[in-house]
């Protein structure tokens, strides 16, 4: 029983991050691999965070609030941050299947959530149903939220890469590590200042406010989710062989799902790729186009009957 509530949550959410994922299901074989190669980095967050107490307790010989809470900033956040992210970045940023934005956040869910199933699971069997039940509402969230905001600036750093801005890209990969690292060290120093603290009434509103943060948490990291599957975008190049202009005296107007009327290969919105449901190959020398007529042959285009 204990080890069902310690996986049930992970699963849900997986299962909600996967559904959302609309324009193009990634392979379960690469999600089943990041998950367990992120279940691998609780291994490096427990030699990180090991390492990062001896230093700790030779600085500050005492326990105090004060220095639980820096600890989680310093050396919990960015040890466990820091992993999964090398794990995302390691396996899915040159990978072919990496091409639409909203890809970056089921990636770096399941990473995440991978080291927070092995995590929850160690945390459970150690304390009980009580744990199981508080982590399900909490802790599991909390590893999804981090992620989402992780993939959210991946994708980003993937695009700007693709469209040779160096520096876009470096900023947006810089705050894919930092921001979830933060939130994390915010999110565990709150927790942990709240459990080392002496003083009833200080720790009352340190749990307080760790309730209030988590809840903006998970807000933002829902709304997040929910804009970044309806703006979904492509985030790479198409073949070369595809004719990829579209010119409004051929190809005509077209009206993206977020309601925008276009001419162009994206949308001036929202970012989305033109639909390319409307391709052919010529049946002369197999030029693949959208056009009417054969870009490299001019070849017009077969009627549907034909093609």
């Amino acid at each position: 029983m204990l080890f069902a509530l310690a996986l049930i949550p992970v699963i849900i959410l997986l299962i909600v991050i996967y559904k959302n994922d609309r324009n193009d299901k990634e392979p379960i074989g690469l999600l089943i691999g990041l998950f367990f190669a992120g279940a691998a980095t609780v291994i490096s967050a427990i030699i990180a965070e090991a390492l990062g107490d001896l230093v700790f307790d030779f600085i500050f010989p005492r326990e105090s609030s004060f220095k639980a809470a820096l600890f989680a900033v310093v050396i919990i956040g960015p040890a466990e941050e820091l992993g999964k992210f090398f794990i995302l970045w390691l396996i899915t940023w040159k990978n072919k299947h990496f091409n639409y934005s909203y890809d970056a956040i089921v990636y770096a869910v399941f990473v995440s959530l991978g080291f927070a199933a092995l995590e929850n699971i160690g945390y459970v069997f150690s304390n009980g149903l009580g744990t199981a039940i508080i982590r399900m509402f909490t802790a599991i969230p909390g590893h999804a939220s981090f992620a989402v905001f992780m993939g959210f600036f991946y994708s980003r750093a993937k695009y700007a890469s693709i469209t040779k801005e160096k520096g876009r890209c470096a900023f947006n990969m810089i705050f894919a590590i930092v921001l979830p690292s933060i939130l994390h060290g915010i999110y565990d120093a709150i927790a942990m200042g709240a459990r080392e603290a002496n003083i009833d009434f200080l720790a009352g509103i340190a749990v307080i406010v760790w309730i209030l943060f988590v809840i903006a948490l998970f807000v933002m990291s829902i709304i997040t989710v929910i804009n970044s599957a309806k703006h979904d975008f492509c985030i790479v190049r198409l073949p070369d062989n595809t004719q990829t202009v579209y010119r409004p005296r051929v190809a005509g107007n077209w009206t993206c799902t977020c309601g925008t009327v276009n001419y162009l290969n994206f949308c001036s919105e929202c970012g989305k790729q033109r639909p390319l449901n409307n391709t052919w190959r010529c049946p002369k020398c197999g030029m693949t186009g959208t056009f009417n007529f054969c870009g490299n042959c001019g070849c017009p285009k077969p009627s549907p009957e034909t093609l």
